[in-house]
């Protein structure tokens, strides 16, 4: 993004004005609003005058339906960078999330919990990628049959993150005979890495037709099918995507409709996320500064939470453009906090 210019503080403070009633209302910005919720002596004149400049500068745009004007990308962008002041959230709030967080007591179920009291608190859609470790372990895994030839998959990784994924086998297979592969399995993968197991597979299935009964051929099969269609820290949980139908900001049905489709599609959201989970602190995307199509006309805040000192996933809220950041970011921020915090080995 290019440089802004510095702005005197009589047109940060107009600047400042015009987003925050713009973030309140959604309603084009006009001087005279401006003149009075300003509170500055100035004439209308001065104050069309500063919006020109404003406008020259990229920082606000007057939508052809309106003499009023509205913040650009790059109006927000300065905004959260130079004009923005938090609102801290207070204690007893602090302790209301704690408490709310404390109802999960699997990782999964914090993770849940997480997503939903995101999109809770701030009326966006929340989402929480699942923990991602450097070494992912293989702990159990249970095979029950399922109706038309499909099995589901009980995976238990790290002591304590449980997958479960449901896939089609080649044939049928009764209960007994998927214990039996889980025993196999079991046996000759607990504790390994998902990357020792997926090397062993590649060398066991090689030669596999002569060394191994069509039991043992079954379950390293499934296990590939494991391996291949659970990858473990790649995925996350979005809540509260119907608060984002019928918000103000979002009214384009074509576009919320390519947003909900990237949602569901999920390897953009991802990348996106991914960006954050390589960053320290809070991070705010801005429209197109997502570089992504479906969310020129949103924002997505994110903040990375940690465990065991390492960063293992990343949090965040995505709503349109005219969110309230000075609520939102401190939310997005404590919450990474006590997330880390909960998932933490206790003592």
């Amino acid at each position: 993004m290019a440089k802004t210019e510095p702005l005197n503080e009589r047109a940060q403070h107009l600047l400042r004005v015009l987003i925050g009633r713009y973030i309140e209302d959604g309603k084009p910005v006009g001087s005279r609003t401006l003149s009075r919720e300003a509170r500055l002596d100035l004439s209308p004149a001065t104050i069309r005058n500063v919006m020109a400049d404003l406008e020259d500068l990229g920082l606000v745009i007057s939508p052809h339906t309106s003499a009023g004007r509205v913040p650009t990308v790059k109006g927000y962008r300065f905004f959260v960078d130079t004009l923005l002041s938090l609102k801290p959230l207070g204690g007893n709030e602090v302790n209301i999330l704690q408490q709310r967080l404390s109802v999960g007591n699997t990782e999964q179920g914090l993770i849940t919990s997480v997503s939903d009291m995101l999109s809770g608190i701030t009326r966006l859609a929340g989402v929480v990628t699942t923990p991602r470790r450097e070494v992912t372990a293989w702990q159990h895994v249970e095979f029950l049959p399922l109706s038309d030839q499909r099995v589901l998959t009980v995976l238990v990784l790290n002591d304590q993150q449980v997958q479960n994924k449901v896939f089609t086998t080649d044939k049928a297979y009764s209960a007994a005979e998927l214990q039996q592969a889980a025993n196999y399995l079991n046996q000759t993968f607990s504790g390994k890495s998902f990357q020792q197991v997926r090397e062993q597979l590649l060398r066991e299935m090689h030669d596999a037709k002569t060394r191994m009964d069509q039991m043992m051929l079954a379950a390293m099969e499934m296990a590939g099918k494991v391996c291949d269609e659970d990858k473990p820290g790649e995925d996350y949980v979005l809540a509260g995507q119907s608060n984002l139908i019928g918000n103000a900001g979002l009214s384009d049905m074509d576009k919320l409709r390519e947003l909900f489709e990237a949602f569901n599609a999920k390897r953009d959201i991802l990348h996106i996320l991914d960006l954050s989970h390589r960053a320290e602190g809070v991070q705010i995307f801005i429209g197109e500064e997502s570089g992504y199509r479906p969310l020129d006309e949103c924002s997505v805040v994110t903040s990375p939470y940690q465990v065991d000192g390492q960063v293992a996933g990343v949090l965040g809220v995505i709503g349109p453009t005219r969110m309230a950041y000075e609520r939102v970011i401190p939310i997005v921020d404590i919450t990474a906090k006590l997330l880390g915090a909960a998932l933490n080995p206790r003592n």
